[in-house]
């Protein structure tokens, strides 16, 4: 989470959706939009660590798919 307080926004029954997963890249925030039963919504800036490696295994599948495409 980029901010600490957005961590207890979250419900055990929300549905989560990433936006703009495809644009997943290094130094970048991932955007999550939390789906509430009661239908309302909330968007929530995520940190990650990961690095160049591991996007390209993510955007293929699994790091077997990445290398077997290159």
């Amino acid at each position: 989470f980029s901010r600490w307080e957005d961590y207890e926004k979250l419900r055990e029954d929300d549905l989560l959706d990433f936006i703009d997963i495809k644009d997943f890249a290094l130094d970048k925030p991932i955007e999550l939009l939390l789906k509430h039963a009661d239908g309302t919504t909330e968007l929530i800036n995520l940190k990650h660590s990961y690095n160049s490696t591991q996007i390209q295994w993510f955007k293929a599948g699994s790091a077997l798919n990445a290398l077997t495409r290159q």
